[in-house]
């Protein structure tokens, strides 16, 4: 059942944010390219959030591109003391909208610049490398050149904390060598495990996990078990599966997106919902099937 408890905070790089926060990608266009058809449902949307308590915003200039973040200027700028914005560089889409690398320290300095305009902002709190030495997973190779050219621009104030996104366990302890890693942002949920090992680590030296695709993403979470396990508790499929990852493991903090204030308000509410011994062992066995 849900009950009327509050979310949690967990520390992003100097600041304590809520550990149920919000995902932008879903206000751009299809497939997360050109505009939303109604670009004032996605500002009700943003102010909705924040009017709820989310103090964490995941964003990224290559959403749209450029549209996700002018859309969150436009509804929440001047922002809010608490708010706290993350943002990812790395990528780039072309005329296509297909995924890109843009990896080369003159790329990643361009990016931060746009994200900083479109923004409207002086520094990024948070700036997440997401590596594409593969577009669709993480795969092994050095981050080095790349993690020292936004440790140059953070030594000159255009970024306060630095994240990596998409990476191995190695390359995490690769970019802690560098500079201070505050988060991590991998593919993870119910059903997409590979990361267990990684998390538990991370909480073990105080640093955030931020999985992607909280409720799978463009294929949504489908496991019969779910179904029933939120039957149970009168509460939908995507509600246990946000509080499942609340459950999980207290550094890890959840960004699902939406573009529908009924969705947003669902999501919200999987703060307040509690699963005890029993349901967990249940949604564990989903995880190893």
């Amino acid at each position: 059942m849900l009950t009327t408890s509050s979310a949690s905070t967990y520390a992003l790089g100097d600041r304590q944010v809520g550990r149920l926060g919000y995902g932008s990608m879903q206000l751009a266009g299809p497939h997360v390219f050109g505009p939303p058809a109604d670009r004032n449902a996605a500002i009700a949307v943003l102010r909705e959030a924040v009017a709820l308590g989310v103090t964490h915003l995941d964003t990224s200039d290559f959403y749209g591109p450029h549209i996700t973040n002018q859309i969150i200027r436009e509804a929440l700028h001047p922002y809010p003391q608490e708010l706290t914005i993350a943002t990812k560089v790395g990528a780039t889409r072309d005329a296509s909208g297909a995924w890109l690398p843009a990896m080369t320290p003159e790329a990643l300095t361009q990016a931060v610049h746009d994200n900083l305009k479109h923004l409207g902002l002086d520094v990024l709190e948070v700036v997440n490398l997401r590596s594409m030495l593969d577009v669709q997973r993480p795969v092994e190779g050095s981050l080095e050149p790349q993690l020292t050219a936004l440790a140059e621009l953070q030594q000159r104030g255009l970024i306060r904390h630095i994240g990596l996104s998409n990476v191995t366990a190695q390359q995490v302890e690769e970019g802690r060598a560098l500079c201070r890693i505050v988060c991590v942002q991998n593919h993870y949920n119910l059903v997409h495990r590979t990361d267990d090992a990684l998390i538990d680590a991370l909480a073990r030296e105080g640093i955030a996990y931020v999985p992607f695709f909280p409720l799978g993403g463009f294929s949504p979470l489908q496991s019969a078990a779910l179904t029933e396990v939120a039957a149970q508790l009168q509460a939908t499929r995507q509600q246990v599966a946000l509080a499942w990852l609340l459950q999980r493991s207290p550094n890890v903090l959840v960004i699902p997106g939406t573009s529908s204030l009924a969705h947003l308000r669902e999501n919200m509410a999987a703060a307040t919902l509690k699963l005890d011994d029993a349901v967990l062992a249940v949604l564990e066995g989903i995880g190893r099937q």
